[in-house]
């Protein structure tokens, strides 16, 4: 994150208003389902999987529901909370995507739902280093951003004073990065956005594993 960018404070503010409008936009974006559920297939049965970035643990819910025993991690201890308090039965944490407490090859999949977009373009490749590390091999990684080549600073959100950066990514370059980093391609997919639904950016999703060593 930059010098002016303050995710966790960020998000600690505007947790109730995400809530409210963003806790239930899975149900309408059905490109988003079908590529968790396919996510899910993966990793059914084996843990840990990490819903990095989590959120108010919507991503985490839908996977549960699929059969995935997944654990979230946030950088606000405020969307931590509110996590709890709408799933029940799910692990919710702190903690940070770049520095991860697993062991080396211990993890069983990945995902990260529009959590990438607070990272600098030129520190992803850190991120992406850590998350090949605690994945064992073969497993999967899925990302989901926004496509783009702005950033957008935000200092009010919803009638909060915030600090906080929104990176769009050229997904050609995120593929590159994550190929450095000791990843391969299983697939690769835009999308327009859903009206009505979502800030109308184009959207990528991108389905990586980690390489054997």
């Amino acid at each position: 994150m930059s010098d002016q960018s303050d995710v966790p404070g960020t998000y600690d503010r505007v947790a109730d208003e995400y809530v409210r409008r963003i806790y239930r936009e899975l149900e309408g974006k059905p490109f988003d389902r079908e590529i968790l559920g396919r996510f899910a297939e993966r990793v059914r049965g084996r843990e840990p999987v990490y819903d990095l970035g989590c959120g108010p643990g919507h991503v985490a819910r839908y996977l549960l529901d699929r059969g995935v025993r997944v654990t979230g991690l946030d950088l606000s201890p405020g969307m931590v909370a509110r996590a709890r308090e709408l799933n029940p039965g799910i692990e919710f944490r702190p903690g940070d995507m770049r520095a991860l407490d697993d062991r080396d090859q211990s993890v069983a999949g990945l995902v990260a739902f529009y959590s990438i977009i607070h990272i600098p373009p030129d520190s992803l490749a850190a991120a992406f280093r850590e998350f090949r590390r605690v994945l064992a091999p073969d497993c999967p990684l899925l990302l989901a951003f926004h496509i783009g080549a702005e950033s957008i600073h935000l200092d009010e959100w919803w009638g909060h004073r915030v600090a906080i950066d929104f990176f769009f990514l050229d997904p050609v370059d995120v593929q590159a990065r994550l190929v450095s980093a000791g990843f391969r391609i299983v697939e690769a997919v835009e999308r327009d956005p859903y009206p009505e639904v979502e800030h109308q950016s184009r959207r990528a999703y991108i389905l990586a594993e980690s390489s054997p060593p």
